[in-house]
């Protein structure tokens, strides 16, 4: 069998830094086929897709990529600890993945191995400083960065947590020992372009920078530093109004589904508890537009991030339940999209897993399974994508997960 590469990725939207990134993790594994366990319509941080998960498709294999899957929605807003889990768990399915590469701030492996190593066994002196630390009234991602730092007592691990792809990074890894898999992991280091960086850099800007540059129409610099073939794909969305540039759009829609909701309904929803419950239906019946709700219930503790995350559970009615369920749950294997030169490789995912739920088609599997958690789950990707589209500044096109083809090169 040849080697395969595997990458977890989101691409909002495939920028220069993630053809760089592909190019590198192919160079360093010697890989003949790639395989992107990508994010859908809505994305981990709480946050839209720029364009929808087709457009996404297609800008990656026109780049590179050989076969895309969705990473269920379930997984894809979640933290980033379920994140990861859902993605490698996919990945580890297919039975022929030997490498999964991730783009660091960070790139040396041991580093981001050891912290893996101290989250996924809890040693009771860590667990000690980190109840420490959350009684201090910190988020759990500053609490957590605190304890591993007073665990290991070394400055070679400080501004490692503090970054967001290298904790992207350690989760993956950690996901990794937990399902004991035997793929490999690399860490290609990210240089140039940071997540959240609104500058560019030579020809690489993050997937921030270019959101906002559509926003004020910085069209020529958004050319300089995307790849051909997915500039022009996006500029296709951009010109038809079928493109959403973030949760904003759905402000009414989330103001609403809280009002209506009350405090009870509102604790079964994932990252609710210690009475957030009270505070964001407050918001909701003071303010008028999602910014102010925000700003109102987010605190030290409670990040913009994370308040996100909460308002795209309430927006797509993912609880506390999908989630546990998630958890238990081996995801199904969605095409969104191949390459000619790919065929073998499906072929070859069956043969090394015949058990597996490849789905190529929503309506036949709607009609052909019988399992019931999967077909929850494909549930809630048909309403994100239901959802989305609704944000379109043309007419809406509902049920595009039974109408649009898997896209193919």
């Amino acid at each position: 069998m040849s080697k395969v590469l595997g990458i977890i990725a989101e691409y909002n939207p495939f920028h220069n830094g993630h053809l760089l990134h592909l190019t590198k993790s192919k160079e360093e594994t010697g890989a003949e086929y790639s395989i992107c366990i990508m994010s859908g319509n809505f994305v981990q941080r709480g946050n839209t897709s720029i364009v929808n998960k087709w457009v996404k498709t297609e800008m990656a294999l026109k780049s590179g990529i050989d076969l895309v899957l969705e990473l269920p929605t379930v997984y894809s807003i979640s933290s980033a600890e379920n994140f990861a889990e859902g993605a490698i768990k996919l990945l580890n399915s297919l039975k022929i993945v030997d490498t999964v590469s991730f783009g660091s701030e960070n790139s040396d492996i041991d580093i981001l191995n050891r912290i893996s190593g101290i989250l996924y066994e809890e040693p009771k002196q860590y667990v000690e400083f980190l109840n420490e630390e959350l009684k201090k009234g910190l988020s759990f991602p500053k609490a957590r960065e605190n304890a591993v730092l007073l665990y290991l007592n070394d400055k070679k691990y400080f501004n490692i947590l503090n970054q967001p792809n290298n904790t992207l990074a350690i989760e993956y890894l950690k996901a990794l020992k937990k399902y004991k898999s035997h793929i490999m992991p690399i860490a290609i280091k990210r240089e140039k372009a940071f997540y959240n960086s609104n500058c560019i850099v030579d020809e690489y800007a993050s997937a921030t920078a270019i959101r906002n540059m559509i926003v004020n129409n910085q069209f020529n610099d958004i050319r300089k530093v995307m790849p051909r073939l997915a500039y022009d794909l996006l500029m296709q969305e951009i010109e038809n109004n079928q493109y959403v540039i973030d949760i904003s759009k759905f402000e009414k829609e989330i103001l609403y589904s809280i009002r209506r909701l009350s405090t009870a309904d509102l604790k079964k929803f994932p990252e609710v508890n210690e009475g957030l419950e009270n505070s964001i239906k407050n918001a909701a019946n003071s303010c008028n537009t999602l910014a102010e709700l925000i700003n109102i219930i987010k605190t030290k503790r409670y990040t913009q991030t994370r308040i996100q995350r909460i308002l795209l559970y309430i927006l797509l009615n993912i609880t506390k339940k999908d989630m546990y369920i998630s958890r238990k749950t081996v995801p199904y294997a969605r095409i969104l999209g191949y390459s000619q030169k790919s065929k073998a490789l499906i072929s070859e995912i069956y043969k090394a897993n015949p058990k597996i739920a490849l789905i190529t088609s929503v309506k036949n599997f709607f009609d052909s399974s019988n399992n019931k958690t999967y077909k929850h789950m494909l549930n809630k990707d048909v309403l994100a994508t239901n959802i989305y589209t609704l944000a379109y500044k043309n007419d809406s096109v509902a049920n595009l997960d039974y109408t649009k083809r898997i896209v193919t090169i």
